[in-house]
């Protein structure tokens, strides 16, 4: 049971990685260190909002697997 929680764990946090930077990708790197202070607030909509959405819930749910593999071993 350890082995395949583990697996799970590790691609899981592949998809976290993809998921989080083709969330940054469309801001600049201006904006990220705080010189174009107008695009930081804004309204996310469409594919934006899912994009976000999903980089929740798959953050909670490697916080939940890495809890179980923590316990698991």
């Amino acid at each position: 049971m350890e082995t395949p929680a583990q697996i799970a764990q590790i691609i899981l946090s592949f998809v976290l990685i993809v998921v989080i930077l083709l969330q940054t990708k469309g801001s600049s790197f201006s904006g990220a260190m705080g010189g174009d202070s107008g695009s930081i607030y804004h309204t996310r909509r469409g594919l934006e909002k899912t994009l976000f959405q999903v980089t929740i819930g798959l953050a909670v749910i490697f916080v939940v697997a890495s809890i179980f593999n923590a316990i698991v071993s």
